[in-house]
């Protein structure tokens, strides 16, 4: 079933909601993210890529103030997310099906709480219209940890969207779903965006997914930002088919890649 009709409102004037300005974080001897550099406005979803120990998670974990930086800034809606995250939290959120919630609660029950973490008003009204969004009507009274791996899916995605947030942080937002469930809810976020005006910062690797919702992706190589664009343009600058032959020539290093004729600043 097709997510509810949202009427599309016009976008938020540019403003960088999301800013990353030389982040760079060690553990030892490794430099995880190396002087990373971007931003998210309003109204725009930008995809963050890389294989696995690029520095897609390190790179979230000190935009969400979780890891503190060696070097540089990360900054959410104005909030220097290593000093004054508490500052930030409140509009912002982070969805990822690989995080658990609460697995001996009810579903709503987890909902209620997080909603009461969030002050979000009218609670019950607004766990019911996301549970209609999302198809959770039939699993609101069951168990968390009784889920298959789709509807967690949707349970997390409904818990980072109950308090509007104007920031939201995706980790591969559709894993686990069949492709039907993950078609409506790709829709469900655009739509959402379109309406809201929230910045999304998306990692996924899945490359056809991004090359439908992202209107910048980012590939990350070896803790840096090795290709930023759109997705036409990335195809375009590096005469490839798909986004999917884009990342494999950038991170397998068969491409020149300008890193600082890419960088984007804020």
């Amino acid at each position: 079933m097709p997510a509810r009709h949202m009427t599309r409102k016009p976008r938020h004037p540019l403003m960088s909601v999301i800013i990353a300005q030389n982040l760079c974080k060690r553990f030892g001897a490794v430099k995880a993210v190396d002087a990373v550099s971007f931003h998210v406005e309003a109204g725009q979803i930008v995809a963050l890529l890389g294989s696995n120990g690029a520095g897609k998670t390190t790179t979230l974990c000190m935009l969400l103030g979780l890891t503190l930086p060696d070097g540089g800034q990360a900054r959410v809606l104005g909030h220097d997310m290593a000093e004054e995250r508490h500052r930030a939290l409140p509009f912002m959120n982070f969805s990822s099906p690989y995080v658990d919630l609460p697995g001996s609660l009810t579903c709503k029950h987890v909902l209620r709480i997080y909603g009461h973490l969030y002050g979000v008003p009218h609670l019950s009204a607004r766990i019911r219209e996301l549970a209609a969004d999302l198809q959770l009507d039939a699993v609101l009274d069951r168990k968390y940890g009784t889920l298959s791996s789709g509807q967690k899916t949707r349970v997390t995605l409904a818990k980072a969207l109950l308090n509007r947030p104007r920031a939201l942080l995706l980790d591969e937002p559709t894993a686990s779903l069949d492709p039907d469930t993950a078609d409506w809810v790709r829709r469900y976020l655009l739509q959402t965006r379109d309406a809201t005006g929230m910045a999304m910062l998306m990692a996924s690797h899945n490359l056809s997914e991004v090359e439908r919702m992202a209107d910048r992706a980012l590939i990350m190589s070896r803790g840096r930002i090795a290709a930023e664009g759109a997705p036409r343009e990335l195809l375009r600058r590096f005469s490839t088919v798909t986004l999917e032959e884009t990342f494999l020539r950038v991170v397998r290093g068969e491409v020149e890649v300008d890193i600082a004729e890419d960088a984007e600043a804020p």
